[in-house]
């Protein structure tokens, strides 16, 4: 069984075109990852309204237990894959603290979407979804949440780079650096600050920083 599309989200014309194929597509699999429960949890975390920061993943994590339905996140006990590592570390040298776990649904909470460019992947076998179409759903969505105000873009990678390339406007703020994975992260993602760049941008817009470290109360994500 596979989810319906998240009620805010569902006018998108991807979930006319792509998403009927997709689904049919996942029906005929056996096991796949975060699965039917965790399938759109980014964009139930976030309605677009409510969206101020955006940072693109890949697809998600492909080890059993490990993806959440939220780029870069994984459950609470379990431990921080080398990208998530790497995201901690420039965190603390850039305002000297990180979180105590690995699930990033307190920033979903405050409105960070952790949008997968494709949201769905076979256990053990990474990418092996993202030409399905699932990217269109990541342009979309962006470009639904851009109707609600300026938006800050944190673009780790070529891959994010490229898949929003043109949808940054010139009110948004564009943080596009390296990768944090250990294959580029010294390549200029370590330094780049975009935690705190962030928040500096929200708060002379006059809006409520992230706080990107302290976990919220669970809101029924």
């Amino acid at each position: 069984m596979t989810p319906a599309p998240p009620a805010l989200w569902a006018h998108l014309p991807f979930f006319a075109s792509h998403w009927p194929g997709i689904r049919d597509r996942l029906a005929g699999l056996g096991d796949w990852l975060p699965g039917p429960a965790r399938l759109f949890a980014a964009l139930e975390a976030s309605p677009p309204e409510a969206v101020r920061v955006v940072i693109l993943g890949q697809d998600p994590y492909p080890t059993p237990g490990h993806a959440n339905g939220l780029a870069f996140s994984v459950a609470p006990d379990i431990a921080l894959p080398r990208s998530l590592r790497n995201i901690f570390a420039e965190m603390r040298d850039d305002i000297g603290t990180a979180p105590e776990n690995g699930d990033l649904s307190h920033w979903a909470r405050q409105g960070v979407l952790l949008l997968n460019t494709a949201l769905s992947v076979p256990a053990g076998n990474a990418n092996a979804h993202a030409k399905w179409g699932w990217d269109r759903l990541a342009r979309q969505a962006v470009a639904e949440a851009q109707k609600h105000g300026p938006l800050a873009f944190v673009l780790w990678g070529g891959h994010a780079q490229k898949a929003l390339a043109g949808l940054p406007r010139d009110g948004d703020l564009v943080i596009a650096s390296a990768h944090p994975s250990p294959l580029s992260a010294r390549r200029g993602f370590f330094g780049s600050r975009p935690f705190s760049r962030v928040n500096d941008w929200l708060v002379a817009q006059g809006r409520t920083p992230i706080d990107w470290t302290r976990p919220l109360p669970p809101t029924g994500l």
